[in-house]
Order: C-alpha cells, then sequence, then structure tokens
C-alpha cells in the first residue's frame, strides 16, 4: 500500500514539474515577443522619422530648382505679415464749462469750507466716462482763491471744479474763449497750471511760444488726433504785447499756420474748438460758415463750435483737398453750455455729442454717425441743497412715462419734453 501512494505521489509532482516548466517557457516566450514588439515599434519610428526628412529635404531641393537663389533666402526667412485691422473710436464732445456764482455756491460744503461739483454730474457722466476721449469747453479761468471766486462778468472759479471733470471723465479742455484773460495774464497761467495738475490736457492758452507752437496730439488706440482750439477775442481784455502766444486768436493766417505744424505731425484726424459766433442765436451766422470752409480746405477734420450759449445745427461734409482728395469732415456750429447758470431762453438746453469714428485698414478715416444725448441744467429752487443737475432728458421723461415719478410733477416733465424737442429741432436728427 505504501509503495503505491509514494508513486502517485512521485507522478502527481513530476506533473507539477512539467506544469510549471512549460508556465516558465511560455513566460518567457511572452517576454521576448514583447520586446521584439517594442524594438519594431522603435525602428518603425526611426525609420519614419529619417523618411520624413529625407522628403522634405527633396521636395525643398526641388522646389529650390524653381527659385531665383537671389531671393529664395529672403522668401525662406520671412513670416507672414499682420493683416491691418480698422480701428473705431467714440469721440464725446460737451458745450461750454461755466461756473456762475449760483453754481460754484451750489458746490460749496461750509462743513470744511470746500467745493464738490460732482453731484452736477450724475446723471450724465456715464456717456463721458464710456467714451474713448472726451473733449469739452472751459469757459472760465482759475486764477486761485487769492483772486477771490466770481461769476459773470470775469470768471475766477473753484479750482476743484477742474478735478471733478476729470473724474467725470474729461481727457481735454479747449481753453481759447473771450473769458480766458478774465483774471489777466497770471489767471491764464494759473488755470493751465491746475488743468496740468489736475492731469487735463489742454490748448487755446499758452504760456510760452514754444507751448504754442507744440501741437497737442493724442493717440486714441492707434488713431492719432491734432486738436487745436481758437477764440474771436478776450472780452476787450488787452493780450500783453510780449505775450501775443498766449492765446489762439481767430485769425486765418494764425489757423494756417496752426494746422500746418499740426500736419507735419501726420495725424489720423484734426479736431479745432472754435469760439464764434452770435450769442443766443440758434442758427449760425455767414462768419461762421466761412470759418467753416476755410478750415476743412486747410486740413481740419472736426470741427467743435462753442460760445453761443444755445444750441446750432451740426453737418457732415464730404471735402475735396487741392490735392484731389476726398474725405469726411464734421462741424457743430454750437453745443450750447454743457453747465452754467444761464436762464436766457435755451441756454439750459445742451448735448454730449458723440462721433463714431473708424480709420480703415488702407488709412482711411470715415465718421460713421453723430449721436448725441439731450441734457438740460435743472436748477431746483426748492431744495436747499444740491440744487443743480444735468438732467439726462431722455431717460428721464421714459422713467416718468414707465411710472417712476419721484421727484418730477406733471409741470417739470413737461418742461423737460418740451426742452427735449428744442433740442432735436435746433441741432438736427442724428446722423447714422
Amino acid at each position: 500500500m505504501r509503495n503505491k501512494r509514494n508513486k502517485r505521489i512521485f507522478k502527481k509532482s513530476k506533473f507539477l514539474n512539467n506544469l510549471y516548466l512549460v508556465s516558465t517557457i511560455l513566460r518567457i516566450l511572452i517576454l521576448i515577443l514583447l520586446l521584439v514588439f517594442i524594438f519594431s515599434a522603435i525602428r518603425v519610428k526611426k525609420l519614419s522619422f529619417k523618411l520624413g526628412n529625407v522628403s522634405n529635404t527633396d521636395s525643398n531641393s526641388s522646389s529650390n530648382l524653381d527659385i531665383d537663389p537671389s531671393t529664395a533666402s529672403n522668401e525662406n526667412d520671412s513670416e507672414p505679415e499682420n493683416k491691418v485691422k480698422d480701428i473705431s473710436i467714440n469721440m464725446t464732445f460737451t458745450g461750454d464749462i461755466m461756473c456762475h456764482n449760483t453754481v460754484y455756491n451750489d458746490a460749496f460744503i461750509p462743513s470744511s469750507n470746500t467745493y464738490d461739483f460732482s453731484h452736477m454730474f450724475e446723471d450724465i457722466k456715464y456717456y463721458i466716462q464710456t467714451a474713448d476721449i472726451a473733449v469739452g469747453n472751459l469757459e472760465t479761468t482759475f486764477a486761485g482763491s487769492d483772486r477771490k471766486y466770481s461769476g459773470y462778468p470775469t470768471f475766477n472759479s473753484p479750482e476743484q471744479l477742474a478735478y471733478n471733470l476729470k473724474k467725470v471723465g474729461f481727457d481735454v479742455l479747449s481753453t481759447a474763449n473771450n473769458h480766458c484773460y478774465d483774471k489777466g495774464y497770471s489767471g491764464l497761467e494759473s488755470t493751465i497750471n491746475f488743468l496740468d495738475d489736475a492731469d487735463i490736457s489742454h490748448t487755446g492758452t499758452f504760456k510760452s511760444q514754444e507751448d504754442q507752437n507744440t501741437i497737442l496730439i493724442k493717440n486714441v488706440k492707434g488713431i492719432k488726433i491734432a486738436f487745436l482750439s481758437f477764440t474771436y477775442g478776450t472780452n476787450g481784455i488787452p493780450v500783453p504785447d510780449d505775450k501775443t502766444y498766449s492765446v489762439n486768436l481767430i485769425d486765418k493766417e494764425l489757423i494756417q499756420q496752426q494746422l500746418s505744424l499740426a500736419k507735419e505731425q501726420k495725424p489720423d484726424l484734426i479736431c479745432v474748438s472754435m469760439h464764434w459766433g452770435t450769442e443766443y442765436e440758434t442758427t449760425p451766422n455767414s462768419e461762421q460758415k466761412d470759418l467753416a470752409d476755410f478750415l476743412f480746405e486747410n486740413g481740419a477734420d472736426l470741427i467743435i463750435g462753442n460760445h453761443p450759449h444755445v444750441l446750432q445745427k451740426m453737418e457732415k461734409r464730404t471735402t475735396t483737398l487741392s490735392d484731389g482728395t476726398i474725405k469726411d469732415g464734421f462741424v457743430v456750429y454750437s453745443l450750447g453750455n454743457f453747465i452754467s447758470g444761464q436762464n436766457k431762453v435755451y441756454t439750459r438746453d445742451s448735448a454730449i455729442l458723440n462721433l463714431n469714428i473708424t480709420k480703415t485698414s488702407d488709412g482711411r478715416i470715415n465718421i460713421n454717425q453723430a449721436t448725441y444725448t439731450p441734457i438740460y441744467t435743472y436748477n431746483n429752487s426748492s431744495a436747499s441743497s444740491n440744487k443743480i443737475k444735468l438732467v439726462d432728458l431722455q431717460s428721464t421723461i421714459s422713467s416718468y412715462n414707465a411710472g417712476y415719478t419721484d421727484g418730477i410733477s406733471e409741470r417739470l416733465y413737461k418742461t423737460f419734453s418740451e426742452e427735449l424737442s428744442n433740442i432735436k429741432k435746433f441741432l438736427g436728427e442724428e446722423i447714422k
């Protein structure tokens, strides 16, 4: 029995040994096959890489056979030229920024003996802050508190107005106007200094001949704009003989000189602010029209008029220059008062003008649209403070019609509606 059991154990052991041997051989074969596969794949990849290089080399060699050797190197080394794209910007303009005593008194804060005009612009600042560049006409001086603040007829406004205007979003102010010499040359110089400190660019009045001959240039998203400013006079206050450079007076010879200096800078646009016209007249006079033609003929692209204190019409022009070039032009003869303390008819009506302008890939300038936001200087005499406010007329009227009548009586609503109608009548239809 023991021998039979031993034989069975021996046979079983032999079978297991054979099975183990077969298993080991299979594992070795699988490993060998795996290694062969890996090495084959690597070899194929290397061969493919070499063939690719040979193919490229052959292709280049074949191409070079058809190319002039003198130009082959330049063509291979050069990169494709970046295509120049059209550039569009929105330029915003406002009328006269005046500061009668009613205006700066409303800005006075007795508790701190300071001034803050910011509440006046709260309703309309969005339209200025969102522009690519915003331009206004400063018709007052900042001669300093030592000279005592004053309104009409000789303006000296709290300098805080400059800093508030910067905060509202103004980038450029025209300073050539009939009130720029209200506090003499020292007042003119002080005004420039305060504007510099407020970081607002300006043109029209200057502290030196060199400054007058240095044209204000602003680069707006790749569109280069030159700014000029001229006034018909200084209210009879004489400009010193040794400081004739201090203000640009309307004189065709000077205008041509300034336009020539501007064109030397090769701007895409020349924008000219003109302090001209007849006060309180809602239509431009013959001199304004003549000067507009003269400006366009000598290179101006945009003409922004001020001084009448009321709105006058706007026009889009097509001008043919002496060399046959045809280009777009735009003129608004008067934007009225942006803010003031005046009460005469239509002097509280104004508009924030928006020009959409494109510089095409070939360098041409197109004036695509001239739209505007009608505004009104509202003086709430029943309020104890913050009486003066620039009202966005269309927005306010729309809110009233929708049922939001807080602070607006039926009588005031009627006034706003009438003033909106006047603005559209005098300024004209939007250009789209």
